[in-house]
């Protein structure tokens, strides 16, 4: 499939629809863009945001299942 595709005064260009739906690319997807010795290859991408706690909100946390579970007694099998 080939495709000429514009790209704007701001650099920003649009995938055809069809190629966005053979790669499985949704609004707001991201891709790879990777500069090889034949041009430029685009590659879908799956990004997973994460969190990384400081030890002050792991205190937050071990404190309020604390509270929470206060009350409940558990029975060793």
């Amino acid at each position: 499939m080939t495709n000429i595709i514009n790209i704007n005064e701001r650099g920003t260009l649009t995938l055809p629809k069809a190629l966005r739906r053979k790669l499985g690319l949704q609004k707001r997807g991201q891709v790879i863009a990777e500069e090889t010795d034949h041009g430029v290859v685009l590659q879908p991408v799956a990004a997973f945001p994460i969190e990384i706690y400081t030890d002050e909100r792991l205190a937050e946390f071990q404190k309020n299942n604390e509270k929470a579970l206060k009350g409940f007694s558990f029975k060793e099998r």
